[in-house]
């Protein structure tokens, strides 16, 4: 069966590129191999793959063969690359579904019974564990947020990283240094200034996770497919990573008005967003 065609909509990512030089030599050759390629997929090639996974009855909801396929970028004659890992992906977002590391999944019982019946999760759960214990010290290169992009993940950036090409797409993309710099200041305030609260737990995971890569690596935000939800001039006004640093600023001043005030903006933005998601 094919995958869909056309903008899959309601996906943004987080992805880590590594230099050629952080993997290990024989995945470094593959990679090296892979990045001579005239042209590789991109994420909506995909979020379209994984889509198409879910389609036959019962779904596929981990693939059975690990992707090949990664994403690459040059700068400064440096290539650097972000492997897929589409299997791992597969059973964290399962995780999600049932609420595996929270006290509660994403959805109902009945409704993920009804998409994901409960002998294809409890396959997918056992051969996770089996994977596990082979792989202990694996992770994702990328991380995946639906009809939203988490404010944590505003914290890495600055206003004058944004790249956004007119209803194509909106990207941010800074060395790991200044990510993990951004985090750190980003910690420092919110427990010197205010209560210990989800963002707070946000960020440390992000920054645990940003740890586990090689220090001259690169961090990127995508929007995605969100771009094609709204019209042009929603993300022409764009600004969520300055939103999210003059919130930041306004706490450690202590100028409570200006905190609101920037996370309103921030939060009007997304939840006209996040009610496409319901729209028929």
């Amino acid at each position: 069966m094919q995958p869909p065609k056309g903008n899959v909509p309601y996906a943004s990512y987080l992805r880590v590129y590594e230099p050629l030089g952080a993997f290990p030599e024989a995945e470094r050759a593959h990679w090296t191999r892979y990045a001579r390629r005239e042209s590789t997929p991109t994420a909506q090639d995909e979020l379209r793959r994984s889509l198409a996974d879910l389609l036959p009855v019962p779904p596929v909801v981990v693939p059975v063969r690990e992707s090949g396929d990664a994403f690459v970028t040059e700068v400064d004659d440096i290539v650097y690359v972000c492997p897929w890992r589409t299997r791992l992906r597969g059973w964290m977002a399962l995780g999600e579904l049932e609420g595996r590391e929270t006290a509660t999944g994403l959805l109902p019982p009945a409704v993920l019974d009804a998409a994901v019946p409960r002998v294809v999760r409890e396959e997918a759960n056992a051969d996770y564990e089996s994977w596990r214990t082979r792989n202990p010290d694996a992770r994702p290169w990328i991380r995946t947020a639906t009809w939203h992009v988490p404010v944590r993940w505003f914290v890495l950036f600055a206003d004058g990283e944004r790249s956004y090409d007119k209803g194509a797409s909106l990207t941010y993309r800074t060395p790991m240094v200044e990510a993990r710099r951004r985090v750190a200041r980003a910690l420092r305030t919110l427990r010197d200034h205010s209560e210990e609260g989800p963002l707070t737990e946000g960020l440390l995971d992000v920054g645990r996770w940003l740890e586990e890569f090689h220090p001259r690596s690169l961090v990127e935000l995508d929007y995605g497919g969100l771009v094609a939800v709204m019209p042009h001039e929603h993300f022409d006004a764009d600004r969520s990573a300055a939103d999210v640093a003059e919130g930041m600023a306004a706490l450690k001043a202590g100028d409570a008005e200006a905190v609101d005030e920037a996370y309103a903006r921030l939060a009007e933005r997304w939840r006209s967003v996040r009610e496409r998601q319901f729209a028929s």
